[in-house]
């Protein structure tokens, strides 16, 4: 059997790696992905402040996969033609007997004007070093900051990360008394996180907020983005001189490109709790490319869920045993809703951290608790050269 997997960060790499280790030589794997490089993306929250370069948390996946005996094509995937279970790619057509698609996100800077320009992006490594070289230069002429997150949003977690980071790095670079510092969110209360809360993680929050000295906004979002300023939907206009936004994540051009798929408005993939598609009983999706359906309704401004790496890592686990079993004439699937998937993240705050574990990510929930460590977030890191050495070395069924 022929599996292809389009995409191989945290989903697909997990994905192929143990589609490879469980099926062996039943199983021929091929990851079509244009960048060569694994990056572990919850560390770029780092690079700004040169706590972390970029090839400090990289590596060559094609070189890793090839060696577990997986093909790897550097390509972009351009669109998929179920009926004939044939990829597209900038490189040529691949055909499949399954097709996993672990694609990722592409960002939405036009969900409103002047974000692109003037606000600053850290989720990818060209962001990442670019918003670093704006703080140097900001730290010459210090003011106003805001930082936060825009309607539709659902990467609540970085944005916070990032507001504490920057926050200490203020303190660090002895300006801090020179910055009006903003948290902006469309969330309902601070620390829903895109979950509907933890239990004492508002109360936690608000106490950070006064704490650091931090002017916040909840239920906003953002009208428009300008230079030295930046309007919110409620008409309130907040000095800047340096903006840093999360913008929404919507599916990217491979799945658009693809009617068949049947995406969703937004561009990710109707699935069951199998990660198999509702549709095309041979097509997969794992990690951020799942349509994932919340249980609650936002307030005034609409934001979403988080789609993180644990999670994602989780998915593509579930969908490579559920192939397998297939494979070997097993119907039983193995299903696990996004929702049921536990919570496990832990929040950086500046070398602190904030350690959220719960039975589920969403309600309802048996077990969820939020434990400060105000000493060294040595968890996070702890958990970053962790994921890292077993990644590196293929080791895929590791938690």
């Amino acid at each position: 059997m022929k599996t292809v997997v389009i995409g191989g960060n945290f989903a697909g790499l997990t994905a192929a790696l143990e589609l490879k280790r469980k099926g062996k030589k039943e199983q021929e794997v091929v990851v079509i992905d244009k960048s060569t490089a694994f990056l572990f993306i919850p560390s770029l929250i780092w690079v700004p402040f040169g706590r972390r370069e970029i090839k400090d948390i990289s590596f060559r996946k094609d070189e890793l996969l090839r060696k577990k005996g997986v093909e790897f094509i550097n390509a972009e995937a351009i669109k998929v033609v179920p009926a004939e279970n044939l990829v597209v790619t900038s490189k040529g057509e691949v055909n499949y007997d399954q097709l996993v698609i672990a694609t990722g996100p592409k960002v939405k800077y036009d969900v409103a004007p002047g974000i692109k320009e003037y606000a600053h992006y850290i989720g990818t490594p060209k962001g990442a070093m670019e918003t670093r070289k704006a703080l140097e230069k900001f730290k010459k002429d210090p003011g106003p900051v805001v930082i936060g997150a825009t309607q539709n949003a659902g990467c609540m977690g970085a944005a916070y990360e990032f507001l504490f980071n920057v926050e200490k790095w203020l303190r660090e670079q002895k300006i801090r008394e020179k910055v009006d510092l903003y948290w902006i969110t469309p969330e309902t209360f601070l620390g829903h996180f895109g979950i509907d809360g933890i239990t004492g993680g508002e109360t936690m929050l608000k106490s950070f907020m006064k704490m650091f000295h931090i002017h916040y906004r909840t239920e906003v979002g953002v009208k428009e983005v300008f230079k030295d300023r930046v309007e919110l939907t409620t008409g309130e206009i907040l000095p800047s001189k340096f903006t840093m936004l999360m913008p929404p994540f919507v599916g990217v051009d491979f799945v658009t490109n693809s009617p068949a798929l049947h995406a969703t408005e937004a561009g990710y993939i109707p699935v069951t709790n199998g990660y198999r598609h509702v549709d095309h009983p041979n097509i997969w999706a794992a990690g951020i490319a799942v349509d994932v359906k919340l249980p609650f309704k936002p307030g005034k401004i609409p934001f979403s869920g988080p789609k993180t790496g644990y999670p994602s890592d989780e998915t593509g686990k579930i969908v490579a045993e559920n192939i397998i079993r297939l494979s070997r004439g097993n119907t039983k699937l193995k299903e696990k809703a996004w929702g049921k998937i536990p919570g496990i993240c832990v929040m950086d705050a500046g070398k602190k951290e904030v350690i959220i574990l719960s039975d589920t990510l969403f309600k309802p929930r048996k077990f969820a608790v939020m434990i400060p460590n105000v000493l060294y977030d040595f968890s996070k890191v702890l958990f970053e050269k962790y994921f890292m050495w077993k990644t590196k070395r293929g080791l895929s069924y590791l938690p």
